[in-house]
């Protein structure tokens, strides 16, 4: 005999469901996905929520997971050698997030990886991000357009970086992305 489901259990179940919907959206923006490669990505990835202030990924470690951030703010940094913190990447949700190039060589990180506001996230392993690849052909398109745009976004930061002086960089990111400073 099934319980009855609490409306609280209901609503719960319903809101980490559009935390999925949004990755899923995202997916079939750039790629055709089956119903299998739907529910493969479903299977193989984890709805979590994270407080501010959690680290999820240290200096020397090996990052083994990929995030995508539905809802909140990350960051990735490191230390110079005066030991200031050195901040390299902001997310804009939705988007993906991990020190990448370790994640994809599995090796230690010099960066760590934040939450600078509480987060609600879905991430994956690599292992599981390895056989997601390996078994989804649309999976595997999908992960080129996003190393792609992730390749286009870091060489238009170097030339910002290079080009532009601190003030301008910054009346930049108040036109484009102004909802970092509000929340960051």
């Amino acid at each position: 005999m099934l319980s009855e489901i609490s409306t609280a259990t209901i609503l719960k179940l319903s809101h980490l469901w559009s935390y999925m919907e949004k990755l899923l959206q995202l997916i079939r923006s750039q790629v055709r996905l089956s119903e299998q490669e739907k529910e493969l990505v479903i299977q193989l990835s984890d709805l979590v929520f994270y407080p501010k202030g959690t680290l999820l990924s240290e200096i020397g470690q090996v990052p083994n997971t990929l995030y995508f951030v539905v809802e909140g703010f990350m960051r990735l940094y490191q230390y110079d050698d005066k030991g200031a913190e050195i901040t390299n990447h902001l997310n804009c949700p939705p988007g993906f997030i991990t020190a990448y190039a370790d994640f994809i060589e599995e090796r230690a990180s010099s960066q760590r990886l934040e939450t600078i506001t509480d987060c609600e996230l879905i991430k994956i392993s690599k292992a599981n991000f390895d056989q997601l690849l390996a078994q989804s052909t649309a999976m595997k398109d999908f992960s080129i357009w996003v190393y792609q745009q992730s390749l286009a976004y870091n060489e238009n930061r170097a030339r910002e970086l290079a080009t532009l002086t601190a003030t301008e960089r910054y009346a930049k990111l108040l036109g484009t992305q102004a909802e970092i400073l509000a929340h960051v």
